[in-house]
């Protein structure tokens, strides 16, 4: 057992921090493009006017940067080879995504929007594990080229984490002589739906309530009559693309799904699956921030003539945080390498539990790291002259967000008593 870094990985973690300074670090200061990460000024990367959308400005900047990493090989690391990337595996992707969080924000890696240089995009990689030589034939060069942004419609206005009760429908419905569906219904923090050209939408086409069958996925025009913004939610941390959407009498022809009809669960599984693992991994790079920025300055600041870091009351709190770290990025390493080394779609059954450990353990450490900073830093950690507020009230959302930690630590319950999972046969007797 080694738990060494390839030497390779490592000289990959320094490729891109001299790609960061030389490309990057220019452009965040070009023009007052520092202004976006000035905590001072995050108004800046809001259209209050627009609903609260992100201003057109900010989202081209984070475009043009993306564009520099694609160009520098960098963007599409984790996409397979022959969809043009350098497939690169779950345990490489999970030390970048930690080495880059761990740097603090940026426009390397602002994570409000899922924006870095090193790309997390789960739907290339369910499309090509689930899509149909047909679909694939017809949709992969739109999707690839960024020609198709999707946005994931699968959480509903009553139904958030239990989608096999979602009320949206679908039948067959023919329209001026050609077969399609008919679909019918609600979608709920429908991200990217300013400026998607699909709606990726889950949507019952037979058996019951509750059954995880019978679940299709839609390819739904985002501009397709009947579909419509109804509200844009303020969040904690803005601005916000998390749109109510509405679904009514929306006509899709025959072949408009991915993967199987009845089978489109499988397909969600697949993407919080790789979300809920990267997402982890830059909740414990920010973790880590969070800490040693407060060791740092526990050391520097000094009251009463002697540094704060001599006393306990400081040392302990950051001490039991840094010890987390440590374990979580053991479980972290261990769980994406297994990852690596079983299909993708086994995932779900053999590795789902493990992933939501990662997860839901990950996004609490964060949390937790960045308001014991602000305690630390006293009333400069509080004011928004530090990231730390910022980076509570980001990752906040990923302890709702691909499925909250309740439902998560659920799944590690079935897991764990033999309810699903590897587990069950054993219990079966």
């Amino acid at each position: 057992m080694d738990f060494d870094l390839p030497p390779e990985l490592i000289a990959y973690l320094a490729e891109l921090d001299r790609f960061i300074e030389a490309e990057i670090k220019p452009l965040e200061n070009e023009n007052d493009n520092i202004k976006y990460f000035d905590h001072r000024r995050e108004y800046e990367r809001t259209d209050w006017e627009k609903g609260g959308l992100p201003k057109h400005e900010w989202e081209a900047l984070l475009a043009e940067a993306r564009r520099r990493a694609d160009k520098a090989g960098h963007l599409r690391f984790a996409w397979p080879k022959e969809l043009g990337g350098k497939d690169g595996s779950q345990l490489w992707l999970a030390v970048i995504r930690e080495h880059l969080a761990a740097k603090g924000l940026g426009l390397h890696n602002d994570l409000q929007n899922e924006h870095s240089i090193v790309s997390n995009n789960p739907f290339v990689v369910m499309f090509k594990e689930f899509a149909t030589p047909a679909q694939y034939a017809r949709d992969s060069e739109k999707l690839l080229n960024h020609k198709m942004i999707t946005a994931f419609g699968l959480t509903e206005p009553n139904h958030g984490s239990d989608a096999t009760h979602m009320e949206t429908r679908a039948v067959p419905h023919e329209k001026d002589g050609k077969k399609g569906w008919r679909i019918n219904g609600e979608k709920m923090w429908t991200t990217g739906m300013h400026v998607a050209t699909h709606i990726l939408t889950f949507a019952r086409t037979s058996g019951n309530d509750g059954d995880a069958k019978g679940i299709t996925t839609f390819i739904v025009p985002a501009d397709a009559p009947g579909v419509k913004v109804e509200e844009y939610l303020w969040t904690f941390n803005m601005p916000t693309d998390h749109p109510r959407v509405s679904l009514t009498d929306v006509w899709v022809p025959e072949d408009a799904y991915w993967g199987q009809i009845g089978g489109g669960l499988r397909l969600g599984q697949s993407f919080v699956h790789q979300n809920r693992i990267r997402q982890a991994a830059s909740s414990l790079g920010a973790a880590v921030y969070c800490i040693e920025e407060s060791v740092k300055y526990a050391r520097h600041r000094k009251p009463f003539g002697h540094a704060l870091s001599e006393n306990q009351a400081i040392q302990w709190p950051l001490i039991e945080l840094a010890t987390q770290a440590e374990m979580l990025r053991l479980l972290i390493r261990k769980t994406a390498w297994e990852m690596d080394r079983m299909p993708h779609k086994q995932i779900e059954h053999e590795l789902s539990d493990k992933v939501s450990m990662c997860n839901y353990w990950a996004n609490r450490l964060c949390c937790d790291a960045a308001d014991r900073a602000m305690q630390v830093h006293g009333g400069i950690g509080y004011s928004r002259h530090k990231p730390f507020e910022h980076i509570y009230r980001h990752h906040r959302r990923y302890r709702i967000t691909e499925g909250s930690e309740e439902i998560q630590m659920r799944k590690v319950g079935a897991f764990l008593f033999g309810y699903m999972g590897p587990r069950k046969a054993g219990f079966a007797s």
